[in-house]
């Protein structure tokens, strides 16, 4: 069995960083990546599953297929990964719980900061990609505001839905996974879950949802990748326009101020609000608001040093 080295640290380290990043709704593990000059090895990886690797797996050529989807690269960015999610669910409970408006507001301005960054990546802003832009606002818009999204179904095929379009994060930057999970309802659950299994309780139903929630993970993941290649190389601009719309439309269920509808020590997961305009002479209103800007402002600053790394970074290859 190869030996720990330090690039395998390293990586695992990368994948800690990509990990606590995905676990907040704003920030994108796939930004992360950028920063720390991983990105294109990881999508690298992730499309190199396929039927070749399939081949030399059926024909028993072990190290061969590790050496094609640099699964040395794989395993150790996702322990790290595994851990930094880990490690912050924890703390997201405890916020959610008892700081809603202010982790609210930070969430706020990191989605508003990461919807400017997918619009910097619209080329041109001409009348179909505007179009583009307001198709995803309005249907962002009505989605979130759905009554089976305030309640929604508890299944493992919506968990494996939820899986499926939540991975989309660690191939797109600038789009939080735990976001998408906050707009489908699951994000307190699948966090739950995360704390239930560090805590020791494996129960057959909280294995049985984790290994559901991962199977549609894996299957996005695969899925996605390819789509995503094809998409980006026939018409990049119309999807950065209507990946936009759908950030900023989604927004509408992170507003910041809210009037709770269920009665006081609800479970979060099943908790009812209503949006309601801002009382501005609150002293709480005004840290909102500095919140807000604060981070969107950091996601902003985020992405610079990205596009400034981007350039000089080559990819990473396998050694």
């Amino acid at each position: 069995m190869p030996s720990i080295e330090k690039r395998d640290i390293r990586t695992a380290l990368c994948g800690l960083l990509m990990g606590a990043a995905d676990i907040v709704p704003g920030v994108s593990g796939g930004t992360v990546a950028l920063v720390l000059g991983i990105y294109n090895r990881l999508v690298s990886a992730i499309s190199r599953f396929d039927r070749i690797a399939l081949g030399m797996l059926t024909a028993k050529r072990w190290s061969a297929a590790a050496e094609h989807v640099d699964l040395r690269f794989v395993l150790a960015l996702g322990c790290g990964i595994a851990t930094g999610i880990g490690g912050l669910s924890f703390l997201m409970k405890r916020l959610l719980d008892d700081h809603l408006q202010p982790t609210y507001a930070v969430f706020f301005g990191l989605i508003l900061g990461s919807g400017v960054l997918v619009a910097r990546g619209v080329a041109r802003w001409n009348a179909a990609n505007v179009a583009a832009l307001i198709v995803g606002v309005a249907v962002a818009w009505f989605v979130v505001g759905l009554e089976a999204l305030q309640s929604p179904p508890d299944t493992l095929w919506y968990l494996f839905c939820c899986g499926t379009i939540g991975i989309c994060a660690m191939i797109l930057p600038g789009l939080s996974g735990a976001f998408i999970l906050l707009i489908l309802g699951r994000y307190s659950h699948v966090t739950g879950l995360i704390r239930s299994i560090l805590k020791g309780d494996w129960s057959v139903l909280a294995f049985l949802e984790v290994s559901v929630f991962c199977c549609g993970c894996l299957f996005g993941l695969l899925a996605f990748s390819r789509v995503l290649r094809w998409l980006l190389a026939h018409h990049a601009t119309v999807t950065m326009a209507t990946l936009c719309g759908l950030m900023l439309g989604s927004l509408r269920k992170l507003w910041p101020f809210k009037n709770e509808l269920t009665p006081p020590g609800t479970e979060f997961k099943l908790k009812q609000f209503e949006n309601i305009a801002p009382d501005f002479s609150s002293g709480s209103t005004i840290t909102a608001v500095g919140l807000t800007v604060l981070a969107m402002v950091a996601v902003l600053s985020l992405e610079a040093i990205a596009r400034k790394r981007q350039p000089a970074t080559n990819p990473e290859t396998p050694a």
